[in-house]
């Protein structure tokens, strides 16, 4: 580990992660690494923070037993050779992060599946090692060059921020905090689900559609916060009823096992996939059908709202009407009918 990390070479700065800034570098045996750069918190005592460095170095040897498929393989930490910081190396996911992907608008169902069954199996092997990831989000969320994805910047075993959530006012993913975190501060793989069910639902809806939900995102302490979210219509109630049970306010009753998780998102894998993209004023979802493209266009004006169905050839042959909202009717109306269309 020590020539290793004598021979490590930091360069372009990868990002942010929730413990520490994260560089791409290189060493003797791995070309490419991601590695985490983890230094003294602003409230850190020296005495503190020397107690911290040894904690963090003596759970290197945890963090390299957590190897997975579906978890970024820690190869080495130790001190930093010419800073006061402890350096973390791990395996490089080129793919990045979901959050840009995220932040694109709402992800195809089918990608979506693929996600989650991925980190399902990688949760369940950290909760397995009595690991917790405690950090569930899609930045947190990353992929490799063959489409694998991986869990990453999960937590330290010995890390403050692990053992319960020490900063809640200041943690920006409020509404992934289960209800209990606010009152015992502590985490737990129930609340490693709870912040899994809150990533699908960002992923299935994207960034736009997650920021205009009337769910106050301060609200999960007061409880019932899952019923008050807002869903896309063409989310099905299969993907509605498994983010519901990773969100149910009682713990003893919250799906939080990777089995319960396979086994729901089973029975969701033959779902067809609708592509939704946002306009101005109108939504639009897109599927590809026997040589066909079928479009839905939901437009707004106001509190009224239409929609249609329509086919179109992809090469020689006409466009056809298949369903729609009969003309501008409420919002609710439209949007309840197009709940039907979709099957949901």
């Amino acid at each position: 580990m020590t020539d290793l990390l004598s021979s490590l070479k930091i360069t372009d700065k990868l990002g942010n992660g929730h413990f520490g800034e994260v560089y791409l570098g290189s060493d003797d045996v791995h070309p490419h690494l991601a590695v985490k750069v983890i230094r003294p918190k602003t409230t850190d005592s020296p005495e503190r923070w020397e107690k911290r460095k040894a904690d963090l170095i003596k759970e290197g040897a945890n963090l390299k037993k957590a190897a997975h498929e579906h978890v970024v393989q820690v190869h080495y930490i130790n001190k930093a050779p010419s800073e006061d910081a402890i350096y973390l190396a791990m395996e490089l996911c080129e793919g990045g992060s979901l959050q840009g992907p995220y932040e694109a608008g709402p992800m195809l169902s089918g990608e979506v599946h693929k996600i989650a069954t991925h980190v399902c199996h990688g949760l369940g092997s950290l909760h397995s090692r009595d690991m917790l990831h405690r950090d569930l989000k899609p930045g947190n969320i990353l992929v490799d060059r063959k489409g694998t994805v991986k869990l990453g910047d999960f937590g330290l075993v010995t890390d403050d921020l692990l053992l319960g959530y020490a900063d809640i006012e200041g943690y920006i993913y409020v509404d992934h905090l289960a209800p209990e975190a606010y009152e015992s501060g502590l985490a737990s793989q129930k609340t490693d689900y709870w912040a899994l069910g809150m990533t699908l639902y960002r992923l299935l809806h994207g960034d736009r559609w997650y920021r205009l939900s009337p769910a106050p995102k301060h609200s999960v302490r007061d409880g019932g916060y899952a019923n008050r979210l807002a869903w896309l219509p063409h989310i099905s109630s299969k993907w509605r009823r498994l983010i519901r049970a990773m969100l149910n306010d009682d713990p003893a009753s919250r799906l939080s096992t990777s089995k319960q998780a396979l086994n729901a998102l089973a029975d969701i894998a033959t779902e067809l996939s609708w592509q939704c993209t946002f306009g101005v004023g109108k939504l639009t979802w897109e599927r590809f059908k026997g040589g066909r493209r079928i479009e839905v266009v939901l437009s707004s004006a106001g509190k009224l709202a239409s929609w249609t169905a329509t086919s179109y050839p992809m090469g020689a042959g006409t466009k056809k009407l298949i369903d729609s909202s009969g003309g501008l009717v409420a919002r609710a109306v439209a949007e309840k009918s197009l709940q039907k269309f979709f099957g949901t």
